[in-house]
C-alpha cells in the first residue's frame, strides 16, 4: 500500500532521527524518511545495523509511514540490505539525488543520473520491486540535459518505483546559494501523460504559504520539506513558529523516551537548528553554540535550555539567577522574541 504522501520528511544526513521524525508526525508530516543507509554496513557492521533497527523498531508507535532510504550501485547488495529491514519500515526509497562528493567517488545518488548508468538504475529498481514486501520508491534530481528527466522517470516507472520525488535541481546546484528549484520541472515530470505515478515535489519551501503554492504551481500528489523542517519542525501543520525553547524541549522528551536511537551529537545538532532558526542573530548566539557543545547528557540540555536560553531571551527574571549561581552575571539579558524573528533566515553552518 503507498503511504499517504502529501507532506513528507524527507532523509537527511544524522538528522532524521526517530525523535525528530516523531515531533513532525505529531505537526502533519504524513511519511517520514530515514537518513540513507549504507547497504553494505547494514550487512556486514553489526553494530550499525543494531542502532538502526532499533530507530525502526522504535515506529511501532508512529500513527505515519517510514519509508528507508538506501543507496549504491551494486543491485544484490541493495536487495541483501533491504531485505534485512523491509520489516521494520513501510517502503524502501533508492537514492537518486545525493550530490555530495562520496556519492560522486563512490557512484551512487545523483552520480547515476547519465544516460549510460540508466540500465544500472533499472536494474537495481526492478530487483528491488520483485524482492521486497514493501513498496520501492526512487528520489531524484533533474537529468542533464533536464529534458531527459521524463524519460528517466518513465523508465523508472516501468521498473517498479512507486512514486518519485524530484528535487528540481542539477547535481551541480548543491544548495540555496545556487539558486531556487525549478518547479516547473516537477510540473512538466507531473502533466507527462506517460507517468501515472505519484509525482512529489521538493524544494523551495521556506514558509508555510510555500506549501499550498508549491502543489498549486506543480501539481504534485505531494511535498517533502528538508532543511526548512530542521528549524521549523511544525510547518506542515501551521504558519505560526514554534517557541524554539518549548520545541526543543518537546524533542528532548521524546528522546528520553526513545533512549539509545539518537547519539549526544544529533540531540544537540538538532536544538542548535531550533534556536538559530529564530534566534542567530541575537548577540548571545555565540554562547549558545558553546554552551551547548559543552553538554554531556540531555539534563545539561535541558538545564541550558531552561535557564541560560530563557534568561538571555529576557524570559526570566533576575531572580531566578541564583538558581544557576554558576553563570557571570553579564550573561543576563532582555533580549525578547519579536515578531520580526519570524523573517530571519536560517543558515545551515
Amino acid at each position: 500500500m503507498t503511504p499517504d504522501l502529501s507532506f513528507i520528511a524527507a532523509p537527511m544526513v544524522n538528522q532524521s532521527d526517530y525523535p525528530f521524525r516523531r515531533l513532525v508526525a505529531r505537526y502533519n508530516a504524513t511519511t517520514v524518511y530515514t537518513q540513507m543507509l549504507l547497504p553494505e554496513k547494514l550487512i556486514n557492521d553489526q553494530e550499525y545495523f543494531e542502532f538502526h533497527c532499533r530507530d525502526l523498531q522504535a515506529r511501532i508507535q508512529e500513527p505515519v509511514s517510514t519509508v528507508v532510504q538506501l543507496c549504491g550501485n551494486n543491485s544484490e547488495e541493495i536487495v541483501a540490505a533491504g531485505r534485512k529491514i523491509q520489516n521494520l519500515c513501510d517502503a524502501i526509497d533508492l537514492n537518486l539525488g545525493c550530490p555530495q562528493e562520496v556519492a560522486k567517488s563512490e557512484r551512487f545518488g545523483a552520480y547515476l543520473l547519465g544516460q549510460k548508468d540508466w540500465p544500472v538504475v533499472e536494474n537495481i529498481v526492478s530487483s528491488m520491486a520483485r524482492s521486497f514486501t514493501v513498496p520501492v520508491s526512487t528520489k531524484i534530481r533533474l537529468c542533464q540535459p533536464s529534458s531527459k528527466t521524463v524519460e528517466f522517470a518513465e523508465r523508472l516507472q516501468a521498473s517498479g518505483s512507486s512514486w518519485i520525488t524530484l528535487h528540481a535541481r542539477t547535481v551541480s546546484s548543491r544548495r540555496r546559494r545556487h539558486g531556487a528549484a525549478d518547479l516547473s520541472e516537477v510540473r512538466t515530470l507531473k502533466e507527462s501523460k506517460s507517468l501515472t505515478i505519484p509525482i512529489i515535489s521538493n524544494g523551495n519551501v521556506r514558509i508555510f504559504d510555500d506549501l499550498s503554492d508549491n502543489l498549486e504551481y506543480t501539481g504534485a500528489d505531494g511535498l517533502m520539506v528538508g532543511e526548512t523542517l530542521l528549524g521549523n519542525p511544525c510547518i506542515f501543520s501551521s504558519d505560526v513558529l514554534p517557541d524554539p525553547v518549548d520545541i526543543s524541549l518537546e524533542y528532548l522528551d521524546i528522546c528520553r523516551l526513545n533512549p539509545c536511537v539518537a547519539t549526544l551529537n544529533i540531540v544537540q545538532t538538532h536544538i542548535r537548528h531550533f534556536i538559530d532558526f529564530q534566534c542567530t542573530r541575537r548577540p548571545w548566539s555565540n554562547k549558545l553554540r558553546s554552551a551547548l557543545n559543552a553538554c554531556t547528557n540531555l539534563d545539561d540540555i535541558e538545564h541550558l535550555l531552561r535557564i541560560k536560553v530563557q534568561r538571555w531571551r529576557g524570559k526570566i527574571v533576575n531572580s531566578f539567577v541564583e538558581a544557576d549561581s554558576g553563570d557571570e552575571q553579564d550573561d543576563i539579558g532582555t533580549d525578547t522574541l519579536d515578531d520580526d524573528d519570524a523573517g530571519v533566515l536560517w543558515h545551515l553552518p
